[in-house]
């Protein structure tokens, strides 16, 4: 199994500040703008994107929640093993707000279906943007495009994006990884 490196540590802090400040350009304070993070994976980027707006940027009273989408993805009765639900974290209603979905890699589009389904629950947003810190742009299976990509990746089927945080790996980092 081989694999190529494709963000480093410091590139994916780089990437981080210049998405902090597209969102900054689009949403100004975020008076009106809430930022959710797609369990699991979405909210370490979510949470780290938070982080930088409001240290570094000064954005106040920011609203960030996590939202778990296991049991409204199209595949989760499809599985060998039963689907570990992670809590969702909203406290907020997203009601008139222009919502920012987070979430790690775009893969086939799905699990972007699931989160605007799961939404539904919490209020009807005026506004939905996609940002992602991968795109692997020749897999989708859905019409979904995001508004904000730290990459872009051109990923075969058999190759995979990995992406790792510091605090479940000790690291930042992100493989492109080849299954065989």
């Amino acid at each position: 199994m081989g694999r190529k490196k494709l963000l480093t540590s410091k590139e994916i802090e780089i990437i981080l500040h210049r998405l902090a400040c597209q969102l900054i350009e689009n949403h100004n304070d975020f008076s009106n703008t809430v930022l959710i993070g797609l369990q699991p994976r979405g909210s370490f980027l979510a949470k780290r994107l938070a982080t930088v707006l409001e240290k570094d940027y000064q954005i106040k009273n920011l609203q960030l929640g996590l939202l778990d989408i296991t049991f409204y993805r199209d595949d989760f009765r499809r599985r060998d093993k039963p689907l570990e639900a992670t809590a969702t974290q909203i406290d907020f209603l997203i009601e008139n707000k222009k919502v920012v979905l987070i979430d790690d890699v775009l893969f086939s589009g799905r699990s972007v279906r699931a989160a605007l389904t799961a939404l539904q629950s919490y209020g009807r947003p005026e506004n939905i943007e996609l940002l992602v810190l991968i795109d692997r742009r020749f897999s989708r299976h859905l019409p979904i495009q995001p508004n904000y990509r730290g990459r872009q990746v051109d990923a075969i089927n058999l190759e995979k994006v990995k992406v790792f945080w510091k605090e479940t790996h000790k690291e930042d980092i992100v493989y492109l990884v080849e299954d065989k």
